[in-house]
């Protein structure tokens, strides 16, 4: 038997962090097109992946990465692509196409300043609504935002686990700040989560149904060339795969589609709650701000005031009913992030009046101070 690798530490870039953990979570196929600031994790992809007989491809632009990634989970790969703002949008009818046809793969977006080209080289968290609502229709979302390098590592197994359980593209979301700093890291971790290969079957070919809706989550994929036949397609469709048009088939499919990712959100990352026990002010942040809304958060509790912070780990599907209790008791509720308000929005809706929202939007490419999140707390407790 192997001797168990032994664990140091190392230092690394989120963006490497991403990488190394693909290659742990059984990464096969890696197809993507060089783009800032995510470019990193391509390149280590291309180093290692065919040194461990996998799959690096450099595509000719985005559209044809997200198409060859679905292709290759068809086939049986566990497949991941990488990218930042203007590819992201390029991937949005692929993405859709992968929801509705139901095939599992992984979504790496280090997000940077936009629309358009923006700010290449500057942080932002402006793509976190295009995640929820890029493609068009009705469709699932997951969408996960690490905070720190580590948690990009575990986030990336996590997406791999989610991927293959729920049979979707699942949407890892950077910002720069945490696709570019450099963090110490241990690895392999000391427990390291198990990733789901959801690709094989008891069934016989004459029974398997890839689009049977018999449970709390998917059937099993089963590859392409293994002697399962059955059609894929971006139409509604029955069972088999094949298209069709019946308004009573059209509206189940639908609502599966929601509720096999609504339902089973027990399955993702938790919010991390602090203080917000009889906390007067809670501040909710994700990604790179959370860091400086923890400062914000130890800067206010030192002046007496009566802070609690609910950090957003899953931001799709959002979770609204932690949402709720964390913020229960709470006056006011200040949103700080990299955009002009995006997740603000979906916290007013959550919360229906019940506590007063406070949108701290920064834009521009600066990252969002400890002090400037105190010194608006400060203005909001008077």
């Amino acid at each position: 038997m192997d001797a168990e690798p032994q664990r140091r530490p190392r230092l690394l870039t989120g963006n490497e962090a991403v990488a190394l953990a693909a290659i742990e979570a059984g990464v096969e196929f890696f197809a993507g097109y060089p783009i800032t600031p995510s470019t990193e994790i391509a390149e280590t992809l291309a180093t290692r992946l065919p040194k461990q007989g996998r799959v690096f491809l450099q595509m000719e632009d985005e559209i044809a990465a997200i198409s060859a990634i679905i292709g290759g989970a068809l086939a049986g790969a566990k497949t991941m692509t990488a990218t930042s703002g203007p590819g992201f949008s390029l991937k949005q009818e692929g993405i859709g196409y992968a929801c509705e046809a139901e095939v599992p793969c992984v979504i790496v977006n280090v997000m940077r300043g936009g629309p358009s080209t923006g700010m290449p080289t500057l942080p932002s968290q402006g793509d976190v609504m295009q995640a929820k609502w890029g493609t068009h229709g009705d469709h699932p979302a997951v969408a996960l935002s690490p905070e720190r390098v580590i948690e990009a590592y575990e986030m990336t197994l996590l997406s791999f686990d989610l991927a293959e359980k729920l049979r979707t593209p699942v949407i890892l979301l950077l910002d720069e700040i945490v696709g570019h700093v450099t963090e110490k890291v241990v690895l392999p971790l000391e427990k390291t989560p198990e990733v789901a290969s959801n690709r094989t079957t008891n069934l016989s070919p004459e029974e398997y149904r890839p689009y049977g809706y018999a449970g709390p989550l998917p059937p099993p994929l089963v590859p392409f060339g293994t002697g399962y036949r059955y059609h894929v397609t971006g139409l509604i469709h029955d069972e088999t795969g094949f298209p069709t048009n019946e308004p009573a088939r059209a509206a189940p499919v639908m609502e599966w589609l929601v509720n096999k990712v609504e339902k089973n959100q027990d399955l993702m990352p938790q919010p991390e709650v602090l203080n917000a026990d009889g906390a007067d002010i809670l501040l909710v942040a994700y990604g790179a701000v959370a860091r400086s809304a923890k400062g914000a958060m130890r800067l206010a509790r030192e002046a007496g005031l009566n802070v609690g912070m609910f950090r957003l780990r899953t931001i799709w599907p959002f979770p609204k009913d932690q949402l709720i209790a964390a913020a229960h008791g709470s006056k006011k509720v200040i949103v700080p992030e990299m955009n002009m308000g995006q997740i603000a929005h979906e916290v007013e809706w959550a919360l229906q009046g019940t506590s007063e929202v406070h949108s701290l939007p920064k834009v521009g490419g600066d990252p969002i101070s400890p002090d400037e999140i105190f010194e608006f707390l400060k203005g909001v407790a008077q």
